[in-house]
């Protein structure tokens, strides 16, 4: 077919020009045909510009220009190939394999449009918190106008015809999806509240290649997990997290009949699944690797259940308030391939627990503990000694856990690379140093509200870890600019840095900072402290900002905005919320040099007026999401930019 232009946009040409040499560099079947390999973006722009797309039309067959397209990753620069001709806009539909949209509008009339343009679909997610989702620029059609007596009971009708007619996805539209897409390989469909047992059915009969179902808060009943296992064995993961419809009944029916293929299991907020369940599981899903609970009526006797069947579970993550440590001893004395354990808010079990999974669970690399109120150093100690491969550790409201069991995690965990101390007020300095001297790997750290660390710790592990690529710390009111210098000096790495509500840190820690480390993303919320001179800093220090928040900040003003303007060109998302010095003529400065700029906050800011959130909206091609004042903008700007405009308080 003809091309109707031989003009091709610049993005698509770097994109097709690197998939071109990716696919040339694997492929033989490629090396057959005589296609004439440019050298440079230039050299394939110039011979488009002679030949038009035609050069490649005629040289190469319809399955490898998709193959090409498969290798192009961003869906933007696949939007941009489409553009080129009818013939690329085909095959660019026909490759693409992924499509993610909402489940809002009329989504029946969506499904349809994207099943008959995308015949090659292999994964779906629909998602009914996510806005619409547009295909080519169609538009649903509006709803009818009907007359009522009462002007009220009119409006009431329109809401409820609307709601539950045109924002839901129905059992038909999934059956549509179903029987066009019967190559589905993974399917997500979160909260599409009017999807049924019909429709799941529907969706096994039809698409036996699943592999992967995410049934997050939909109200399945028993009947379509039954289908799902009886006609779908290739089935790895399912989540049916909040899916309040099913019962023991659903769950046993669905591993009697592929539990052998399951690797994944999630659960949470399903009152009538049971112990019942669990037990089931560990029968028929000898290879589960994976294991989410979330529920109130599971017992010890299920998860015992599970650690005595399921011995090639790599992953328990448990919130149940009933279960015991004679869950987890089971857990030590079995699993021993176990690599991540989370365990929530549990009120009932001790060090025993941990004490055991230090006995047995010898791979274990990640271990979360969040509001476990009985737990102590000694359980800390127990799990240091014998999973000396721990990777990530994040301990959160933890409060008998202090400084001596961080020590120990530190003198047995060599390859720590995250850790998260979140709310341990006990858990000091010298737990801090001790990290320092023996896990030079770490990477990331968080700290938040840790009442007794201050400079001094944070300079010890600085010393120590200089690999330290992520800093969060939040509320620690201890730590000032002494042990933030001691950061900018030795984590040279240091690209993601957050220092929130830390009163005594300023513009000195902030320089230190900028003139050490190349960060891309940037968050100083609240310190009080640092003004224009420390941001002029980071917008002279660090060309590669993405993300910056300077929320809350008295002392910041226009000077600092047009720094950043000149300095920071990458600059994607910035908070200015609660800065009272910031004027319009900041923001005209700021947006004059940040081309890339997509969302921007800036409520409570009493200075800027309605001229400056029209310059915003004007001034920025790729602004997303602009957080104001409702009262600061006119009529003008809401006819122009009503899609990227959010108000946080309506009535101010």
């Amino acid at each position: 077919m003809p091309c109707r232009s031989p003009l091709i946009l610049p993005q698509s040409i770097r994109c097709l020009f690197d998939a071109v040499r990716a696919i040339l560099s694997s492929s033989r079947v490629l090396r057959d045909f005589n296609f004439p390999v440019p050298n440079s973006e230039f050299d394939l722009e110039l011979a488009l510009e002679m030949k038009g797309p035609d050069l490649v039309n005629g040289a190469l067959p319809d399955e490898l220009i998709m193959e090409i397209f498969r290798y192009v990753e961003t869906k933007s620069d696949r939007d941009a190939c489409s553009l080129v001709c009818r013939k690329w806009r085909r095959l660019e539909r026909a490759s693409r394999l992924t499509i993610r949209f909402g489940a809002s509008e009329d989504a029946d009339q969506l499904v349809h449009l994207i099943v008959s343009r995308f015949t090659g679909l292999r994964s779906v997610s629909i998602d009914e918190r996510l806005p619409a989702a547009s295909i080519e620029g169609q538009r649903s059609t509006p709803p009818k106008r009907k007359r009522r007596a009462d002007p009220h009971q009119a409006a009431l009708n329109m809401f409820e015809e609307n709601e539950v007619g045109r924002f839901c996805l129905s059992d038909a539209g999934f059956s549509l999806l179903a029987k066009s897409c019967k190559a589905l390989e993974k399917l997500s469909i979160i909260w599409c509240s009017s999807i049924t047992s019909l429709g799941l059915t529907t969706i096994a009969e039809n698409c036996k290649m699943l592999k992967s179902v995410d049934l997050q808060g939909c109200y399945v009943g028993d009947i379509g997990l039954v289908a799902l296992g009886q006609n779908c064995k290739q089935l790895q993961q399912l989540n049916i997290r909040f899916c309040e419809g099913l019962t023991d009944k659903g769950l046993v029916g669905f591993v009697e009949n592929c539990g052998n293929s399951l690797k994944s299991l999630s659960i949470a907020a399903c009152a009538l699944i049971s112990d019942i369940s669990l037990q089931a599981v560990s029968s028929h899903c000898k290879f589960l690797e994976t294991l989410s609970l979330d529920s109130e009526s599971m017992r010890n006797g299920g998860v015992i259940s599970i650690a005595q069947g399921c011995r090639s579970l790599k992953a328990l993550k448990l919130q149940c308030a009933s279960i015991a440590d004679e869950a987890l001893l089971a857990v030590g004395s079995s699993c021993y391939s176990l690599e991540q354990l989370t365990l929530y808010s549990f009120q009932r079990f001790t060090d025993r627990s941990l004490v055991a999974i230090g006995n047995g669970c010898k791979k274990l690399r990640v271990l979360t503990l969040s509001d476990c109120y009985l737990l102590s150093d000694l359980g800390l100690e127990a799990v240091a000694r014998g999973c000396t491969k721990l990777t990530n550790l994040e301990i959160n409201g933890c409060h008998n856990i202090g400084t001596s069991g961080l020590e120990y995690i530190g003198r047995f965990c060599p390859g720590l690379l995250e850790l998260s101390l979140l709310y341990c007020p006990r858990i000091g300095n010298s737990g801090l140093t001790e990290i320092g001297r023996g896990c030079s790997l770490l990477q990331a750290l968080h700290l938040v509200d840790c009442s007794s660390i201050n400079d001094d710790g944070l300079c010890a592990l600085a010393e120590g870890c200089r690999n330290l690529r992520k800093l969060h710390i939040r509320r620690c009111y201890e730590v000032g600019d002494k042990g933030i210098v001691a950061v900018g000096q030795n984590c040279k790495l240091l690209t993601e840095f957050s220092i929130r509500f830390c009163d005594r840190v300023g513009d000195e820690g902030l320089v230190a900072i900028t003139q050490g480390c190349s960060l891309q993303h940037l968050n100083v919320s609240g310190c009080h402290l640092i003004t224009d001179i420390g941001i002029t800093a980071v917008a002279r220090g660090c060309p590669d900002l993405v993300f910056l928040d300077i929320s809350v900040l008295q002392s910041v003003g226009d000077m600092a905005l047009a720094e950043l303007g000149q300095g920071c060109p990458l600059l994607k998302d910035i908070v200015l919320s609660h800065c009272r010095e910031v004027t319009d003529v900041g923001l005209a400065h700021l947006v004059a040099g940040c081309s890339r700029l997509e969302t921007i906050h800036m409520v409570y800011c009493p200075l800027v007026t309605g001229s400056g959130v029209a310059t915003v909206v004007a001034s920025c091609a790729h602004i997303k999401k602009v957080l104001v004042e409702k009262w600061k903008v006119s009529k003008r700007t809401m006819r122009r930019a009503s899609s990227v405009l959010s108000f946080l308080c309506v009535e101010l």
